[in-house]
């Protein structure tokens, strides 16, 4: 049997907001002892820095670089934390930030570099968690299910865990371990976020408060949601800006902010119709569950309990930074990553590139 290892996760993803980082004893299989966790928001000027090489373009090397080096900062402020020195730490799984997915043309970008955080932090790293997936035919994404099954195995089931973040994606959970299924269900907050920046200059919706103060936008709703990628049988994954909201122009920042929430809010309703039974809960983890108004129409519109993560006792806003930390370790016993029914690939997959530490 496997003895558990302390491994230090580190998220970004496709959001803006910063960095989540989280200690977690794992055997990469079973048992899971979760642990201290920070986060660490980027400062305006370097989120505006980040968002110039999204899709691939502008300064990346420059980038990746004070991107790498801020994980380093974050690694060692968690240390610190936590009381602990760097060498109690065997593992660190370290996501990067997505610049570009394009599952369908074998492209998924990740920057970060693992060489980099492995000399500054002393600690063994993995990193390009996603590329291998993709390269045997895979979406690449979402990759948090099997963590998720880790976490659910006591729960009431059939249980949809929802992580809304820049995209949103849920994982479906029943009793059988070959039922597995997650996909993305479509925009998560990027969408309101860019809107509100572009309109306002603030970085998000606070709550959903200048969402509730809008109307729909029915006309504009209805063509967002006629997007064909709707209409895809999963697995299928999503890059935070595959939707535009060139249409929505017209429309005041209220009723934009309004109409983006729904449009969020309709797509994870129809992502239930590829599910094999209507979960009898949703767990909601992401950026997205402290949108008071989009959880009060995801609770009106699914028709079942909507629930924030924390209901269950997990961390929601360390839960991905802990994945990645239980994916480092599965990485490393070389067991899979990705399965048939969460990126498509065919078999299970494992994955990442492991760096030594100096």
């Amino acid at each position: 049997m496997n003895s558990p290892v302390t491994a230090l996760g580190l998220m970004s993803g496709t959001s803006l907001d910063g960095i989540d980082a989280a200690l977690v004893r794992t055997d990469g299989r079973s048992q899971v002892e979760t642990g201290t966790h920070l986060s660490v928001p980027y400062d305006e000027a370097f989120r505006d820095l980040l968002r110039s090489v999204l899709g691939g373009v502008g300064p990346i090397h420059q980038v990746e670089k004070a991107l790498t080096e801020l994980h380093a900062n974050a690694v060692h402020a968690l240390l610190s934390r936590a009381g602990i020195e760097g060498g109690e730490v065997d593992l660190i799984g370290f996501h990067g930030h997505t610049i570009l997915h394009d599952p369908d043309r074998s492209r998924t970008w990740q920057i970060g570099d693992g060489a980099q955080l492995a000399a500054e932090t002393g600690i063994d790293v993995v990193c390009d968690f996603r590329s291998n997936d993709v390269a045997q035919g895979g979406q690449g994404a979402p990759l948090v299910p099997v963590f998720h099954r880790a976490l659910a195995a006591s729960l009431e089931m059939p249980l949809a865990v929802l992580n809304i973040g820049g995209v949103a994606n849920v994982t479906y959970l029943d009793d059988g371990e070959q039922s597995l299924i997650a996909f993305d269900t479509g925009p998560g907050g990027a969408l309101i976020d860019d809107w509100v920046n572009r309109t306002l200059g603030k970085p998000f919706d606070e709550g959903g408060a200048l969402a509730a103060t809008g109307s729909v936008s029915k006309p504009i709703l209805n063509e967002l949601l006629a997007s064909s990628y709707f209409d895809k049988t999963p697995p299928k994954s999503l890059d935070r800006d595959a939707f535009a909201f060139d249409a929505m122009q017209s429309l005041s920042p209220e009723d934009g902010a309004a109409t983006l929430t729904a449009f969020t809010c309709e797509s994870i309703v129809k992502a239930v119709e590829y599910l094999p039974m209507r979960p009898k809960r949703w767990l909601v983890t992401g950026g997205g569950r402290h949108n008071t108004y989009l959880m009060t129409q995801l609770q009106a519109a699914l028709g079942v309990p909507v629930d924030p993560v924390e209901s269950v006792g997990w961390q929601g806003d360390a839960l991905e930074a802990q994945a990645f930390a239980y994916l480092a370790v599965r990485s490393r016993e070389r067991l899979p990553l990705t399965f048939p029914g969460t990126t498509g690939v065919s078999p299970p997959q494992t994955g990442g590139v492991f760096f030594s530490k100096p």
